[in-house]
């Protein structure tokens, strides 16, 4: 069981203070897959709404690989009165899952063994992992059980542990979005790119680093988000969006960005070596010419080191490594069939995973974006046939996985409706008195321009 807190038992975490409203509890042992054990477990959440009598109006909602517990920061038009996520009617749950930055146990939360942030040491934990965690928050809240779970990317992951984690009939419908029963070879392959990204760089020094902006291996984790950036988009909506535009003149705005220079790491060069090279034919002048060129000259170059830069400001480098791994071992069939039927089976596993899915609740809504590059349509086409009588609705989108962040109305539209079809008895009331955080909700959207720190609407 978890105990609920008044405050953030880490309030050193720089990251944690960045979302506003967050709520906190701890475990006082929490068992992870790989047989490890956290002590004093935090969990960061957030929620919006009230339990009605019986305690089982509840939304779960997942977020991503870099999202947050704020679903009004990353999914704002989607959440107040009359939308899909609506604290009248819902009690509307999202926590923070274990190794991100955000307030939840971290490599940036402090071991109690040894008083020190745990960095590099922090035991890897798995989807499965914040599932049990998140679950004893529900606990303690006083949930019965949860009416839908819903999710996209890494959240869509976590979506499907839901039912398979907790007990037949907890949850009671689910939404996975732009995700798949397994991370494949090609989202293993990007995010081992990424990390090598953050390996690289000098000034991560084995994880043991100044867990701040100005302290972590920025160079490595701004390269890493570039990477990212160009997997959660899509070839068509780079050359319409940018094009062979030159890089952009730096404009008078309301919301402050960071700079476009990608940080690098300082290489310092002595000064006997520039008179030497001066000596064998100006070099030197070469060598700042090189220099000149690093900077940007098209606009979606600028592009790219902006969304690095933005991200060294938010996230840690730990971290990231700490959920890319946590991704690439995920995995819905794995350790729930016997090693003989896996060894026995046929073809592409499809009935392994149709069984293994048989334990989640009939009449899954099943959504993709026409054009994901990371997580195929046909992975949601494989999800939707194994899961009983599921329906798969795809998003029409030119801007990749990204879609499920960006295509509001669609996605809205199709989670409203499942909702009011599967639980049309929430919607004959409304919960009296307060609701919630909706003063934080009410005008607060992601549109273009409005600074959302997780989201990833930019008006760049």
């Amino acid at each position: 069981m978890a105990t609920l807190l008044e405050r953030d038992p880490n309030p050193q975490n720089f990251y944690a203070s960045l979302i506003q409203g967050q709520k906190f509890a701890v475990i006082p042992e929490l068992r992870l897959d790989s047989g490890d054990v956290l002590e004093s477990c935090p969990v960061a959440y957030k929620t919006w709404g009230r339990l009605n009598e019986s305690r089982d109006n509840v939304l779960v909602i997942c977020h991503a690989l870099t999202g947050s517990s704020d679903v009004s920061d990353w999914w704002s038009p989607l959440l107040g009165g009359g939308k899909a996520f609506d604290p009248a009617h819902f009690f509307i749950f999202c926590a923070n899952v274990l190794g991100s930055p955000y307030g939840s146990a971290s490599p940036l939360t402090t071991d109690p063994r040894t008083g020190r942030p745990y960095a590099s040491e922090f035991p890897q934990t798995t989807v499965r992992d914040d599932v049990r965690a998140h679950k004893y928050v529900l606990d303690a809240l006083g949930v019965q059980s949860v009416a839908a779970v819903i999710g996209g990317s890494m959240g869509g992951m976590t979506t499907l542990e839901w039912p398979l984690c907790t007990a037949t009939g907890y949850v009671r419908s689910i939404i996975p979005i732009a995700t798949a029963a397994d991370h494949s070879a090609w989202g293993i392959s990007w995010a081992e790119t990424q990390r090598q990204c953050i390996y690289s760089d000098p000034k991560f020094d084995d994880g043991y680093y100044e867990p701040r902006p100005e302290g972590q291996p920025s160079a490595g984790l701004a390269a890493a988000r570039m990477v990212a950036m160009l997997t959660y988009r899509s070839c068509v909506s780079f050359d319409a969006r940018f094009g062979r535009k030159p890089q952009r003149q730096q404009r008078a705005r309301h919301v402050q960005e960071p700079p476009l220079d990608l940080p690098r790491t300082d290489v310092p060069i002595a000064a006997a070596t520039v008179a030497s090279a001066a000596a064998v034919g100006g070099r030197s002048e070469r060598m700042k010419g090189w220099a000149a060129r690093r900077d940007p000259s098209f606009s979606a170059q600028g592009y790219l080191h902006y969304q690095g830069q933005k991200f060294v400001q938010r996230f840690d480098a730990n971290c990231y490594l700490h959920i890319t791994n946590k991704m690439d071992a995920h995995d819905v069939t794995l350790g729930r069939t016997h090693a003989q039927e896996i060894e026995g089976s046929t073809g592409d596993g499809e009935s392994i995973l149709r069984e293994v899915l048989a334990a989640a609740p009939p009449g899954a809504l099943v959504v993709s974006v026409e054009t994901d590059a990371l997580f195929l349509p046909e992975q949601q086409e494989r999800l939707a046939a194994c899961l009983a009588n599921a329906t798969l609705a795809v998003l029409k989108s030119s801007d990749g996985h990204d879609g499920f962040l960006l295509e509001f109305e669609q996605l809205g539209t199709l989670i409203l409706d499942k909702l009011r079809r599967d639980f049309p008895q929430y919607y004959l009331s409304v919960l009296d008195g307060d609701v919630g955080l909706l003063d934080d909700v009410e005008g607060r959207t992601a549109q273009p321009g409005s600074g959302s720190l997780t989201g990833e609407v930019e008006a760049w």
